[in-house]
């Protein structure tokens, strides 16, 4: 299944600080062992032994302003739920609907925030990692073997399998790439009711022109990450 593209008009511009994902590791898997069965890596995982089988992954590491969110889904074996793919590829409406369908199906989910303030004190990379640890923590029972969507996480002791394209790939971390994006869209929905200057509704954060022009406009307000750029050059400029 090809990869959605960004979505048209969003640059997202994080400094320096922020790793981009890990394609090197030797537990992440390669781009030419693209599967076209779901299950594929649910079910070598059991084969293996392996019971609790969690998939992972994130919504919001590009965005100006707003939290990073991390979902963790187990599915029953072998559960197919039509539409469930890759978030991007699902219109906003079609999303809510199949976020309450996983939530209805799932054995467990676990969902880990991390705000603005942490993401500018530790950069986006290693607050991503924060929140999956933190939706993995909420999984009850806690799960025996992690997919993750081209992410490793070296505090976890879980064994673990890094796909790139992953929400792609496995079911599981599609489930979980839904409810992580679900569940920030709605976050930065009530960041727009506090923030109604800035539109969050509309652009979730993300660094679109109409954005930019607002930041431009009114500053920028505290849901902002001041580790982003044009965030931090505009806080250097004025001073603060």
């Amino acid at each position: 299944m090809p990869s959605a593209p960004c979505e048209d008009g969003k640059v997202p511009m994080p400094r320096g600080s922020s790793r981009p994902r890990d394609t090197a590791s030797g537990s992440t898997d390669d781009l030419f062992d693209l599967e076209s069965d779901p299950h594929s890596f649910e079910r070598n995982a059991r084969s293996s032994g392996y019971a609790r089988i969690a998939g992972l992954d994130e919504a919001g590491r590009g965005p100006l302003a707003g939290p990073v969110v991390a979902a963790a889904v187990v599915l029953p074996p072998e559960l197919f739920i039509p539409g469930v793919t890759d978030s991007k590829q699902v219109p906003e409406q079609e999303r809510e609907r199949l976020y309450d369908v996983i939530r209805g199906q799932a054995l467990c989910f676990g969902i880990g925030i991390v705000d603005e303030r942490t993401i500018d004190e530790v950069n986006i990379y290693q607050a991503t990692i924060i929140a999956m640890e933190r939706a993995i923590e909420a999984l009850s029972p806690q799960p025996d073997y992690l997919l993750l969507d081209a992410m490793t996480l070296p505090r976890i002791a879980i064994p673990q399998k890094s796909l790139i394209k992953g929400d792609c790939r496995s079911h599981s971390i599609a489930a979980a790439s839904i409810l992580a994006k679900v569940t920030r869209d709605r976050l930065m929905r009530d960041l727009h009711r506090k923030f109604p200057h800035y539109n969050f509704e509309k652009h979730k954060g993300y660094g679109t022109k109409e954005h930019l022009a607002l930041i431009q406009k009114f500053g920028p307000c505290d849901a902002h990450r001041r580790s982003f750029n044009p965030v931090a050059a505009m806080l250097k400029e004025a001073g603060r």
